[in-house]
């Protein structure tokens, strides 16, 4: 058996082409996407181009025929320079492009999923006003209709809404069955009745969209059904396990970015007549962030190759989410201190950071949502 942490060559190479892009590509851009709100539509041709979207769709399908794993450490990557990039291709590949994947058919493999490693971004369309936390209080229906559905309802909070060109939607197709009523419907951009609404100012990871869908009497075919009718509620959760490795990738990225600014700065910087690097004090605080991101990716590197092995991973996925957001933020924090004053201006980037760490408590399941899913797994 080998560490968890020890690359296979053809790993360290993807993580390494990763790196290099990420730094090259993406970094120039990340405070002006970030002041704009906005991803470059420029950058986002060029991730598609370098595989970035489709890392484990089979190459029969025009994807990398990549592992899980490996979608882990690209995230991972992404996220140490700009999270926001992250969460759009964490988004991609571990939620739309594998539900495609393991739940379509023959045919929904052969239309979607080349398009989504090549030109088309997808978003997962789950969370409503009233359904956040408790994300299976849908209100978003589905009527079934002569050779097909009409869907109506109004999704929030929704990822990539802005450039997706297909929407993963969960909709109630009977009410009185509870979840077992919830379906999933592959619903194209074009789809007349399917607006993208507001776009939300965030905090953090401004330049990933995150937007209003709005659905007026959609009408899609049965071949649209993701899945089975009334199976939404298992495709869903089975794909947001997936996704809770792949949030804690990103927030274990950010942090590892963070930690890599401040013994940058630490280095350079001096007070006193030398570089504050060689105060103990600085030597400590640095030496702390290190234990904990050690801690999260041994969490996050096991939950994913948990996951490729085939074995069971939920509670380990709930973990590494869960203690991976909590050391991001704080990470974010001590760098600030790190480089004092000019931290907390938006001239240096780790005040970036600290506001893009917010989220990780939050999204795909709240902090509170991981701590009850570990303990279920403690009471069994």
């Amino acid at each position: 058996m080998q560490p968890l942490t020890q690359l296979s060559e053809e790993e360290q190479m993807f993580r390494d082409v990763v790196r290099r892009f990420a730094r090259q590509e993406i970094a120039p851009l990340v405070r002006k996407m970030d002041e704009e709100a906005k991803l470059d539509s420029g950058l986002l041709r060029k991730i598609f181009a370098q595989g970035f979207m489709g890392i484990d769709v089979p190459e029969e399908y025009g994807g990398q025929g990549g592992s899980f794993f490996q979608s882990v450490l690209m995230i991972e990557e992404l996220a140490a320079v700009d999270p926001a990039v992250s969460v759009c291709v964490d988004v991609q590949n571990t939620l739309v492009n594998n539900a495609v994947r393991i739940w379509g058919t023959p045919e929904q493999r052969e239309k979607y999923l080349g398009r989504l490693a090549g030109d088309m971004v997808g978003s997962y369309a789950l969370s409503e006003a009233g359904a956040g936390s408790d994300a299976f209080s849908l209100t978003a229906s589905a009527r079934k209709v002569d050779g097909g559905w009409v869907i109506d309802g109004q999704k929030l909070w929704i990822t990539n809404a802005a450039e997706a060109g297909l929407f993963l939607v969960f909709a109630t197709v009977d009410a009185s069955l509870g979840h077992k009523g919830i379906t999933c419907f592959l619903v194209e951009r074009e789809s007349e009745g399917l607006s993208v609404g507001k776009k939300e100012d965030k905090l953090g990871i401004r330049a990933s969209s995150t937007c209003e869908v709005v659905l007026n009497r959609v009408w899609v075919g049965d071949d649209a059904v993701l899945g089975e009718v009334g199976k939404g509620y298992k495709v869903a959760i089975e794909t947001l396990n997936e996704g809770r490795i792949g949030i804690g990738a990103q927030m274990l990225g950010l942090a590892q970015g963070a930690l890599d600014h401040a013994v940058g700065y630490a280095k350079q910087r001096k007070q006193f007549g030398k570089a504050i690097v060689e105060f103990q004090g600085v030597q400590f605080t640095l030496a702390e962030c290190a234990v904990e991101i050690e801690a999260a990716r041994l969490l996050v590197y096991n939950a994913a190759r948990l996951r490729d092995a085939g074995q069971e991973f939920v509670q380990q996925a709930a973990m590494a989410k869960y203690y991976a957001s909590i050391i991001a933020e704080n990470v974010a924090s001590r760098a600030i201190e790190v480089f004092g004053g000019v931290g907390f201006t938006k001239e240096y980037p780790v005040e970036k950071l600290y506001r893009d760490a917010k989220i990780g408590r939050i999204y795909e399941g709240t902090s509170n949502m991981q701590r009850v899913v570990i303990a279920k797994h403690l009471m069994r």
